[in-house]
């Protein structure tokens, strides 16, 4: 039987499943020996306050939460000074703290995410999305190629610099 999988809004309810999430993220980037996320944040505060804001998404399997993300509209200070240049300077949709549930790691998600994000873009009616990651995130480097971002530069952000990338969606 296939599986419903679909996006939408976490809930206030759902904060300490998905820091449940995040710390086996957290522990998935150490142990991959990534510098990412191994100084307190992202923490509990970080996701309520993004579900609060209305920042907070998940992926859903059939019910069951997969994959968490912010996706922030045309807001990351950060991405106003970067060394290089981005592709676009209209509106945009930020991917930040995506941190898959153990059990579906492996699995794909965070590419059938980031399809449901350009839809979610889509219906936003912006043509945007821009995104920064760890130069040792090798895992979220090789998804950003395949799924066509264009590497744009450096950002400076969370006391260390990014690898930025974007993608124009039509």
């Amino acid at each position: 039987m296939e599986s419903k999988i679909e996006m939408r809004e976490a809930q206030i309810t759902e904060v300490g499943q998905i820091w449940e999430i995040i710390q086996q993220a957290i522990e998935r980037r150490r142990k991959e020996g990534s510098t990412q996320w191994q100084n307190g944040y992202p923490n509990r505060d970080t996701i309520e306050s993004d579900i609060k804001k209305h920042f907070g998404y998940v992926l859903t399997v059939d019910d069951e939460i997969a994959v968490y993300t912010a996706l922030i509209m045309n807001d990351e200070p950060a991405y106003s000074s970067i060394e290089g240049a981005w592709l676009s300077d209209g509106e945009f949709v930020v991917i930040h703290r995506v941190a898959v549930n153990e059990k579906f790691a492996g699995k794909g998600m965070v590419k059938i995410l980031f399809d449901k994000i350009e839809d979610f873009t889509r219906s936003q009616n912006i043509k945007s999305i821009k995104v920064d990651t760890n130069f040792d995130n090798l895992a979220m480097l090789k998804i950003l190629e395949s799924k066509g971002y264009s590497y744009c530069g450096e950002v400076m952000l969370a006391g260390g610099m990014r690898k930025a990338f974007e993608k124009i969606i039509f």
